[in-house]
């Protein structure tokens, strides 16, 4: 602004209305200083794109200053939080009377993507689920070895959630067929293939069960308390397995089921299946389990399926 050009006389109230609303943050709702902090950054930043009245400030005012904050390279959790934070601010000047509307209030942030586990090879993956070399820690109780190698080849053979392993009855297993019947998110239900060596691992697990399992306990995996075995326990028995086998990485559940996936994909290419497999309703899930770009899963598709297959270029239809 250039020397001498006075101010709009507004301004000094519209400070004052954002120091309102973080007393309000602090004083009525109880928000950590850390949280404030964060809304006095955001705030400060609308200021100094908008110089005039909130009562003036627009929809398009918002959504400019959001794709400017893209432009500069912003996270969009970062901006998703400015967004949010403009949100409450002018929500309170509304419920307060200051505003008429809150401008900003349909708007929402660019998606952040999901963050993607590390890769584990095959060779990663191999030496997890083999048994340890002459000389390497291993288990001694047999129940424990055996449920937890079963827990692990199921894993990684039929890409099982956490959960889905956890909640599998023994009546959920058809060793004969080679299936399983598990329980997905939404209460969906799929059978999936058991591979050879997880059939025989849950072969050799099954008979002991009964050592440790409760009469009237169906779960397939059972603690030594003779109880369905919990998420938190299997995610201990997996690190664990990683931690015996020298693994780089962190050995998790998920990890197993991206592994899955992956290798799965690396050999058939046949993203459909995958998704049929892992139990998820879309596609662009498996996208990102399985780390294809968006253009690279448009070609999969198109190659593969019989109605979305293109004429040759300079044809119609």
């Amino acid at each position: 602004m250039p020397s001498g050009t006075p101010r709009p006389p507004e301004e000094p109230a519209e400070d004052a209305e954002i120091a309102a609303f973080l007393a309000h943050l602090g004083d009525v709702r109880g928000l950590s200083p850390h949280t404030r902090a964060a809304y006095r950054r955001d705030l400060a930043l609308l200021r100094r794109h908008h110089h005039g009245a909130w009562a003036d400030l627009t929809t398009a005012d918002v959504r400019r200053i959001a794709g400017h904050l893209a432009r500069q390279g912003r996270h969009p959790r970062s901006i998703q939080r400015f967004l949010s934070a403009v949100r409450g601010f002018l929500a309170r000047l509304v419920e307060t009377g200051r505003i008429a509307h809150n401008p900003a209030s349909g708007l929402r942030g660019p998606r952040a993507g999901r963050p993607l586990p590390r890769d584990l090879d095959v060779d990663q993956a191999q030496r997890a689920l083999a048994e340890p070399a002459d000389g390497a820690p291993r288990i001694d109780d047999p129940h424990l070895r055996h449920r937890d190698q079963a827990m692990l080849e199921l894993l990684y053979s039929s890409g099982l959630r956490l959960s889905e392993l956890t909640g599998l009855d023994c009546t959920d297993l058809d060793l004969d067929a080679g299936l399983v019947r598990v329980l997905g998110k939404g209460q969906r239900e799929r059978s999936v293939p058991v591979g050879r060596m997880a059939r025989a691992a849950l072969r050799a697990w099954l008979p002991l069960r009964g050592d440790w399992a409760a009469a009237d306990e169906p779960a397939l995996f059972v603690s030594r308390r003779g109880t369905r075995i919990g998420n938190r326990s299997v995610q201990r028995r997996v690190a664990a397995a990683g931690e015996r086998a020298g693994l780089e990485v962190h050995l998790h559940p998920h990890r197993l089921r991206h592994a899955f996936a992956s290798h799965l994909l690396e050999s058939s290419g046949d993203l459909r299946a995958i998704q049929e497999l892992l139990g998820h309703a879309n596609l662009a899930t498996t996208q990102i389990y399985t780390h294809l770009d968006f253009q690279h899963l448009a070609q999969v598709y198109d190659a593969a399926h019989p109605r979305a297959r293109r004429g040759k270029p300079g044809r119609s239809g």
